[in-house]
């Protein structure tokens, strides 16, 4: 310190240096500094921070380059008054040049200080540096400037010390006359002015760069409307996914790399392996946290550093605390140190604020990034995820792990540096405690070491839970995915109540687990606010019972409160942060177990496709479902597959895929390849969209593609053709519609190599010849591209090049269809067996058929240009008519009082009430014992100690124990009605979802329902009743500090109020943006878990057609649309935070300062106690208006939850009092009179005046061309969409009258796409368990799976994965039938149910509903002529068989068969175009 002196008095001239005079500068009531110090120091100060900042700041400016700014007056300005700057400091230089020269001639005496050149030097140099800066500033694009702010806000504080000094000095100017020198005072007033007027500009912002978007201030938008998407900022390039996710993949890859090099693997690492597979190796797993260190790690250690800095600064208010006590006790103590001690807590105050804010932006933002990675890496994973990873790894737990455990990511990322801040916060205080108490705290700190384990334990625990609940909570979300998927067929069978119970049972578990965990809450929140009091008080009773001497005053008592309280959060933060990095470190460890699937081999061969000796397997551990496979398709050939249903024939082109895992042999496929499943996998999106398939639009090829694969009726069915939007999975297409679409889709891609699943079997015959004539045969557009068409259809073989016959797994026959016929083998026997007729049929109608399409598709094709004109001239027309499904639209406006009455009301009032009278005993108790410890610390000293301080002891004491009372009490209420409000929100969300209409589904996207069930429920188990209990207690601490300040000092009165406007409308402002912003979030979070569920229903398709990249840039895009709402409401957080912090502040500085004015009055405990609540305040302040902000904008899930209450509802599913007969129906009559429905208000009726009778046992197959109403009038008949017009009676009974379960539990139908679900076989049967296992089993015989069952090792217990993945399509469709055996309702409805089977299973089915069903109505929806002619010769023997003809919605003819065709009307132009007749 004397060598710094020495050098200051050498360049002052000041030889020999005095002392240091603190005389000067502390002891004395008008403190100045040196002339010395302020010539050096105070210069120098403002000069080096900008030299040391000017580095980082040019190398900053050069990297980040926003535009370039027009030179404007604001600009202007600043590089003039920096030049009049510039100017003054060199003034001053040239007189010191002249007072130098005036001494050497001798015309002065006086000797110049070196100061007076080197300070005007360096401070001129800084000034120009300053002018250029500003300069390339606004070559930029730097509208505003923290830096060059800073510069001139420290050089007007240091000037100001100055100008306060000159000020002085001129007021003595007359007993020192020639210490004030005119020009340099003139000089520093003009420079002063300048720097005034330079931090003046500095603080407003310039225009926005040329060419860049206009920012938009967020808070004023938000407060003045509600703020849309169109207001938010875009997202800053370093936060999007294409900068983030690539990171993060790159990590891991390097990761994977060195894990497989020190198992000296050299298998590559594919790029997408993030996800969840647990696998049984206990070998080194890459790690995927280190991945996560490594690219978040470096931004995220800038964090670190201001944490260190707050937590220094933590304890600055204390330690000032303790000086003003010290103060207001010393009454020689000049009061110009009360005002500095006041000034500087209000400067520390603020600067911690600002620090405190930047820690939690740069940890928000890496929140908000990690969550981008990590959602984006499990999307990228889907893409490829195997099917042995797809058995461990459900929907529901993915769907958690982008949502609910993402989130949790984040949570921990704010609170991760408390790892090692805690330990030295507890150091620190414990450090000031001894200083304060001296070895008396050693007892606080063995309460401390007790704590610790308790904490610990409950931590533990507490995790346990967690996985519990995740647990359940996974099979909940998967589960209700399934019923969302599956909601038709839930509808159709009136199986609603039995899904309830299970979804309702899962989340009964789940809710136990909450109850265990609310339990452990309570005596955690308990340790909270009781561990910090018995630390203070073991503290304080060690301390005085030690010594009688050992006096309580209020600075030893209020300085340890004040270290307490700090105590307080490391304490309890701790064993919370260890818990929740022990439950994200489960979250790792599932997430970084990789399951990667074999690739392909992509040998070149001179074969279009080329098996040898091929094994494969679903999963390889599973036994092989395809062997011994050896296969070579030169270029160009049609390839039949054919076998019977579960033979392998599907599972082949899976195989070809690389969808199977390979387990011996080698597999090629030459060129690109399209795929075309056995159920079509549909997006929502236009008609177009999904033929398009992201491929590059040609008009001529595409309107080709469109009347190839018939298509061109149904765009002129649809409301705006070929832009009506299609919704989830197809809902508003046919089964043939939705694989015509399917197939164009494939088609458009013209691609080498095309395997197609079936695709003809859902579609209408005479439409299934088209498309084979026109596609795939030998004339198609596809003839020169390799086909592998599997089929059931026999009339197309005799075209195939080859045709491959499947039996288990196994090729066992090959070659051409004369070959095979020549070789008189079982395919030869089989083909006589069942398609005699068949064959017969179709030649003798070949040649007519031939004849007539010829000159049908030629007349289209002629007009095609025309048609096309017509059909996609709608959607310009008609779009809006196009779409039906309906975005998630977000609130507006303040949440509904309402909303919170029926939170209360799903809690409980009573509870309620006496939640908030435990609230205020538990304040009101922790109040009054701070206040008794006051009154304790001004207790009179006699003889050196405190008469009653055991007295005072007990009732601290005592007070104490009833808050902890109180709390524990207040925690348990809280949480149980939160859970009992769960409960209910949950299962009314449940039961009106479950009562919507179809109509509800088919417009609603499945994502906005799983985000009610995830994200919003979970909110409200959690969240919700932890934000309520912050807020409270928030609340009732607020009112307390004030209470207690304004006691103290009353003054602080006048303050109150103008400080609770200005925060009243600081809350005000934010709450409104911030309340849309979680709006906009949580209504953008839904597409992308609607996207998601879309992705992994196609992901087979999606990779077939190489179209990943594609949708994961339609993924990361929707992410960043949900992050662009996300980022607003952390800076809107911040935004608050700030501006509240410093009406705190304010309270604080003011309360210190009436204190110091009222010194005299005040007894020091009242004081002690005034600041340590007004220190506590400005936390409490942030905090309240923080939770009343989260508590409305998490309030919106309830909203949210509780908006499907106003939804449109079906009819009542049972009627109290029901007049129905036991057995109904008895006869199965159906009498349908003038019967019309429509789909929706705005369309037009779909079906209308049907008037038909249809008697008992009477079997009528309903035929027409699409759109012609036949899927129409059977959704009419279950009463899926209710009649417009007319009525349908079943033996005499209007079934508008009857309840919904009521109809459709009594009539059955088989639907045309066989849904399962995730459970045993024998719940796929009889989910209400109605049925004994002797009848279950003899519905699967009759069913012809009671082979197939009994083969399976848990037998009816074989658990089907979602949606029945593991068996074929065929078995699903005779799983159906064994529902409808079991069930055996008089009335039968088939909806093309045979379509997936083969020949041989559907003759099979067919005997079985002939004689099962015999006396029986069955209604049969055929879109294959075939199917009524095969009917009709089946029953013509013994029944009548009738045909229903639809046309345009209207009944055209209703007779049978052969009268029809006799009538040639247009059932017999119907057969005719089949080739039937």
């Amino acid at each position: 310190m004397l060598n710094e002196l020495l050098c200051l008095s050498v360049i002052c001239h000041l030889i020999p240096p005095p002392p240091q005079d603190w005389n000067r500068t502390w002891h004395v009531g008008n403190p100045d500094l040196t002339q010395c110090f302020q010539n050096t120091v105070l210069v120098w100060v403002p000069c080096l921070y900008l030299w040391v900042c000017a580095p980082i700041y040019f190398l900053y400016l050069k990297s980040h380059d926003r535009g370039y700014i027009c030179m404007t007056h604001l600009n202007r300005a600043k590089t003039a008054v920096g030049f009049l700057l510039w100017i003054v400091c060199w003034a001053d230089v040239f007189y010191s040049f002249w007072e130098r020269s005036q001494h050497d001639s001798g015309a002065s005496s006086s000797t110049q200080a070196p100061v007076n050149l080197v300070s005007p030097t360096m401070l001129g140099i800084t000034m120009l540096l300053a002018t250029l800066l500003t300069q390339y500033e606004r070559l930029k694009g730097v509208q505003s400037s923290g830096v060059m702010l800073n510069f001139w806000l420290v050089a007007v504080l240091c000037a100001t010390v100055t100008f306060r000094s000159k000020i002085i000095q001129c007021f003595h100017v007359s007993s020192q006359p020639l210490t004030v020198c005119v020009f340099r005072y003139t000089t520093f007033y003009i420079y002063y002015t300048l720097l005034l007027i330079s931090l003046l500009l500095s603080a407003l912002s310039d225009q926005p760069p040329l060419f860049s978007e206009a920012s938009k201030d967020a808070v004023i938008t938000g407060y003045k409307r509600p703020l849309e998407q169109k207001d938010l900022w875009c997202l800053n390039s370093e936060d999007r996914s294409q900068r983030v996710v690539p990171q993060l993949v790159r990590r891991w890859n390097n990761e994977c790399l060195k894990v497989k090099r020190s198992r000296k693997e050299g298998v590559p690492v594919e790029e997408s392996e993030i996800l969840i597979m647990k696998t049984p190796q206990k070998t080194r797993e890459p790690s995927l946290f280190w991945a996560l260190c490594l690219t978040f790690g470096p931004y995220f250690l800038i964090s670190s550093l201001y944490k260190i800095i707050q937590d220094i600064l933590m304890f600055v208010g204390p330690n000032i605390l303790r000086l003003l006590i010290q103060f207001v006790n010393d009454s020689s103590a000049p009061s110009w140190q009360g005002y500095f001690y006041t000034a500087l807590l209000f400067v520390c105050t603020c600067f911690q604020t600002l620090i405190l804010q930047k820690y939690f932006h740069v940890c928000f933002v890496t929140g908000m990034r990690l969550r981008t990675a990590i959602v984006g890496a499990v999307y990228r994973k889907a893409l490829v995820i195997s099917n042995a990873a797809r058995r461990t790894s459900t929907v529901g737990e993915i769907v958690n792990l982008m949502s609910v455990d993402a989130q949790r990511f984040m949570d921990l990322i704010t609170y991760i540096n408390m790892i090692w801040s805690a330990p030295l916060q507890v150091i620190l205080a414990l450090y000031f405690l001894w200083q304060n108490l001296g070895p008396s705290v050693l007892a606080g700190v063995a309460v401390m070491v007790l704590m610790v384990p308790i904490n610990g334990v409950i931590a533990m625990k507490t995790k346990t839970y967690q996985v519990a609940q995740m647990k359940s909570k996974d099979n909940r979300i998967k589960l209700m995915n399934e019923v969302l998927n599956g909601i038709k067929v839930l509808k159709l069978y009136a199986w609603e109540l039995a899904f309830k119970d299970k979804v309702s049972a899962i989340r009964e578990s789940e809710l136990r687990v909450l109850k265990k965990a609310a339990y452990l809450g309570a005596i955690s929140t308990f340790t909270w606010v009781c561990a910090p009091f018995l630390v203070a008080l073991s503290t304080f009773t060690v301390y005085v019972m030690i010594d009688e001497r050992n006096v309580l005053d209020a600075q030893k008592a209020f300085v340890s409160l004040a270290l307490f309280n700090i105590l307080r959060f490391p304490l309890n933060m701790l064993p919370m942060v260890i818990s929740s990095m022990v439950q994200v470190g489960v979250l790792i460890r599932s997430g970084q177990q990789i399951n990667r699937s074999n690739n392909l081999s992509t040998n070149q061969s001179i074969y279009s496709i080329s098996i040898e000796d091929g094994v494969f397997s679903w999963c390889r551990n599973d036994a092989p479902t395809l062997k011994r496979l050896s296969v070579r398709i030169p270029d160009g050939s049609l390839v039949a597959v054919v076998g019977h249903v579960g033979s392998g024939k599907s599972s082949l082109l899976s195989a070809l895929l690389g969808e199977m895992e390979k387990l011996e042999g080698s597999v090629s496929v030459k060129g690109s390849v399209a795929y075309v499943p056995q159920q079509a996998w549909i997006q929502n999106a236009t008609l177009k969209d999904n033929i398009v398939f992201g491929q590059e639009r040609k008009e001529s090829w595409y309107h080709r593609v469109v009347e190839a694969c018939a298509l061109l009726p149904d765009l002129e069915i649809l409301p705006a053709g070929d832009g009506t939007e299609i919704g989830e999975k197809g809902v508003n297409l046919s089964g043939g519609q939705k694989q015509r679409v399917s197939l164009a889709r494939a088609v458009y891609c013209d691609c080498a190599v095309y395997l197609l699943d079936d695709p003809l079997s859902a579609v209408d015959a005479h439409v299934g010849k088209h498309i084979f004539e026109k596609v795939v045969g030998p004339q198609g557009v596809l003839k020169d591209r390799t086909r592998v068409l599997v089929t059931h259809g026999l009339s197309f073989l005799p075209q195939a090049d080859l045709i491959l016959v499947m039996v288990e797994g196994e090729i066992t026959e090959r070659g051409s269809y004369l070959e095979l016929m020549a070789r008189d083998g079982a395919f030869a026997e089989f083909l006589r067996t069942y398609a005699n007729k068949e064959q017969e049929d179709d030649e003798s109608g070949d040649i007519c058929y031939l004849h007539h399409h010829h000159h049908q598709l030629n007349h289209t094709s002629t007009s095609a240009v025309r048609t096309e004109g017509e059909v996609l001239g709608k959607k310009a027309k008609n779009a809006e008519v196009g779409r039906i499904t309906e975005a998630d639209k977000a609130n507006t406006g303040r949440v509904k009082l309402s909303v919170f009455w029926e939170y209360m009301k799903a809690i409980g009032v009573v509870l309620s009430c006496v939640s908030i009278f435990l609230f205020f005993s538990h304040h009101f108790a922790s109040l009054f014992s701070n206040y008794w410890l006051s009154l304790w610390t001004d207790d009179p000293v006699v003889n050196g100690t405190q008469p009653s301080r055991e007295m005072r002891l007990g009732v601290y004491g005592a007070l104490g124990a009833s808050q902890g009372i109180a709390v524990f009490c207040y925690s348990i209420s809280v949480s149980i009605g939160g859970i009992l409000a769960s409960r209910y929100l949950h299962q009314s969300m449940l039961y009106n979802v479950l009562r919507s209409p179809m109509s509800f589904f088919e417009r609603t996207p499945s994502g906005n329902l799983v985000n009610r069930f995830s994200k919003e429920t979970d909110t409200i188990d959690s969240i919700i009743p932890s934000i309520i209990k912050m807020f409270m207690g928030s609340m009732f601490n607020v009112v307390g500090s004030c209470v207690v300040i304004l006691i103290a000092t009353p003054l602080v009165a006048i303050i109150i109020p103008p400080l609770g406007i200005l925060y009243f409308f600081v809350q005000r402002f934010y709450v409104a943006s911030s309340r849309q912003l979680k709006r906009l979030e949580s209504v953008s979070r839904s597409p992308v878990y609607t996207h998601f569920n879309e992705t992994l229903l196609g992901a087979s398709v999606i990779r077939a057609f190489g179209e990943q990249e594609r949708f994961i840039r339609e993924s990361d895009g929707r992410v960043d649309h949900n992050q662009k709402a996300y980022y607003p409401s952390i800076v809107a957080n911040r935004w608050l935070a700030v501006r509240l912090e410093f009406v705190g502040n304010c309270i604080v500085m003011f309360a210190a300062l009436f204190a110091v004015m009222a010194r005299e009055s005040l007894s020091p405990g009242i004081m002690g106690l005034s600041i340590s609540y007004a220190l506590q305040l400005t936390a409490s302040l942030t905090w309240l208006v923080r939770m009343s902000s989260d508590l409305e904008t998490n309030i919106v899930a309830v909203e949210r939850v509780k908006e499907y209450e106003d939804t449109e509802k079906e009819a009542d599913w049972r009627h109290d009092q029901s007049s129905l007969p036991p057995g109904w129906p008895t006869a199965g009559n159906i009498d349908i009179r003038g019967f019309g429905l429509r789909y929706r208000e705005d369309q037009e009726l779909a079906v209308r005046n049907i008037t038909v009778a249809i008697h008992g046992g009477e079997k009528v197959g309903i035929v027409g061309r699409t759109g012609a109403g036949k899927s129409s009038l059977t959704l009419g008949l279950f009463r899926i969409i209710e009649a417009c017009e007319g009525e349908i009676h079943i033996d005499g009974v209007n079934i508008a009258t009857l309840g919904l379960h009521e109809l459709r539990s009594r009539i059955t139908i088989i639907p045309q796409d066989p849904v399962l679900f995730s459970g045993s076989l024998r719940m796929n049967l009889d989910p209400f368990d109605g049925y004994s296992d002797e009848e279950v089993w003899r519905a699967l015989e009759l069913s012809h799976l009671k082979s197939f069952v009994s083969g399976l090792p848990d037998k009816l217990n074989h658990e089907c994965s979602e949606g029945g993945e593991n068996l074929s399509l065929g078995q699903r469709q005779l799983v159906c039938l064994a529902r409808a055996l079991l069930r055996k309702t008089k009335i039968l409805v088939l909806d093309e149910a045979t379509a997936a089977v083969d020949l041989e299973t559907d003759n099979l089915i067919q005997s079985t509903i002939r004689t099962q069903f015999d006396d029986c109505t069955v209604l049969t929806i055929a879109h294959r002529l075939n199917t009524i002619m095969d009917y009709t010769r089946l029953y013509m023997k013994t029944q009548t068989y009738l045909v229903l003809v639809l046309d345009k919605g209207e009944m055209a003819e209703f007779d049978s068969p052969s009268t029809l065709i006799t009538k040639r009307g247009i059932f017999y132009k119907m057969a005719k175009d089949s080739g039937l007749v």
